[in-house]
């Protein structure tokens, strides 16, 4: 059998939700672990999936608006994520599905424990282009300051 269980990069990155959220996904992370462990003998699987920057209308329900709006809104979102992500596209709901299909297969059979994060990259760190711009802020606040 195989157990897979919905978490988030939120719980086991800094920034990706808030605090109770965030603490609350990290639990679902070491409780899959704990399980995997004590259903291994039985031959049950035990994964999660840590999904970020998926498009979905939850971003626009955060901001209040109703779900009409919230779903007519995941075009608007799709374009962001395109532009933003390392991958440059956005997450689908597919993307999340495949992860799934993967770990409750026979293809899987041999993955427990795991918590496979499916999220363009975001959660690895910064790409070449934020670490640019990032050291030409610091070399630009440091030649300001010096020139003052």
């Amino acid at each position: 059998g195989s157990i897979i269980n919905d978490s988030s990069i939120a719980g086991s990155r800094v920034g990706f939700g808030g605090t109770t959220y965030s603490a609350a996904k990290a639990a679902v992370n070491q409780l899959t672990k704990c399980v995997a462990m004590e259903l291994a003998s039985f031959g049950i699987r035990v994964n999660s999936i840590s999904p970020g920057a998926i498009a979905t209308p939850i971003f626009a329900s955060a901001f209040g608006m109703d779900a009409a709006a919230a779903d007519a809104s995941v075009d608007a979102v799709i374009k962001h994520f395109d532009k933003s992500l390392p991958l440059k596209r956005s997450g689908l709901t597919d993307d999340i599905a495949y992860g799934a299909l993967y770990l409750a297969s026979d293809e899987g059979s041999f993955v427990t424990g795991h918590d496979l994060v499916i999220d363009s990259g975001i959660s690895v760190g910064r790409t070449r282009q934020e670490q640019a711009e990032l050291f030409q802020g610091i070399a630009d606040a440091i030649r300001d300051g010096t020139s003052a």
